[in-house]
């Protein structure tokens, strides 16, 4: 990405308050094989240019000081597709991690990975964690690959976690809260997103971090996943920033607060 900014993303950017951003943005990346097969291609091309989309988003975020960026990049349902798409991500997944290396030692990010990695091919595996630990000493800003990954398939995993703690006579039934479960999750030590966004049009979670976005701010762009740039992620913050978060308060209770 260069350190040219379009007019629109130049505007967009004003409209940002940086004193005010959310410290851990959510996407869910949709769109790709809809992108493609528009222009008559197959849907892999989508998925390749939807990269370029992931290069961008990531580079602009860290730039503009957001500390934690998650991408729901394979759910445990993509693996329904055909055999032929799912090889290809794998082998697109592999290529990506190896290639933007040096963009995310470049912009000190640190790249961490949840879901059922178990399931993947072994050098996709492999790949990710080599990335993973390359860039563990970096701390501009941490990004975090959801890959075969679903919530429910999560809070199975925790609740199995829980369940085995208590059998062992590690954990008392009256001691189970919010805390213990949300240190069950694959997301244990990271905030929840305060911003979720999903792009194409569709106004669905889709099975992704359920628990963590039990308070997120939910933004749906028609944008496909390759078209978006840094212009519809501050348009997406600037959203977010126009809201008034008030957790079960009153409008009131949070005016008081804030005078």
């Amino acid at each position: 990405m260069t350190n040219k900014i379009s007019p629109e993303a130049a505007s967009a950017l004003a409209q940002i308050d940086k004193s005010r951003l959310p410290k851990h943005i959510a996407i869910i990346m949709d769109g790709n094989g809809r992108w493609a097969e528009k222009q008559g291609k197959a849907r892999v091309f989508g998925h390749q240019n939807g990269v370029e989309a992931v290069r961008s988003t990531t580079e602009t975020a860290a730039k503009l000081g957001i500390e934690y960026l998650t991408l729901y990049a394979f759910s445990t349902e993509n693996w329904n597709r055909p055999k032929e798409e799912v090889a290809a991500l794998m082998a697109l997944l592999v290529q990506t991690i190896k290639g933007e290396l040096p963009t995310l030692q470049k912009n000190k990010i640190r790249l961490q990975a949840i879901g059922d990695l178990e399931s993947l091919p072994q050098a996709t595996r492999d790949e990710l964690q080599e990335a993973i630990d390359a860039t563990a000493h970096n701390e501009q800003m941490t990004l975090i690959l959801a890959l075969s990954y679903s919530a429910k398939w999560e809070i199975v995993e925790a609740v199995k976690r829980i369940a085995a703690q208590s059998k062992k006579g590690e954990l008392e039934l009256e001691d189970i809260d919010e805390k213990v479960v949300a240190n069950a999750l694959s997301t244990t030590g990271l905030p929840d997103p305060e911003l979720l966004i999903r792009t194409s049009g569709e106004s669905r979670i889709s099975n992704f971090l359920l628990w963590q976005i039990a308070y997120a701010e939910l933004y749906f762009t028609p944008v496909f996943w390759p078209d978006f740039r840094e212009k519809e992620l501050y348009a997406a913050i600037a959203d977010f920033q126009s809201r008034q978060r008030r957790f079960g308060k009153t409008a009131a209770q949070i005016l008081s607060e804030e005078e």
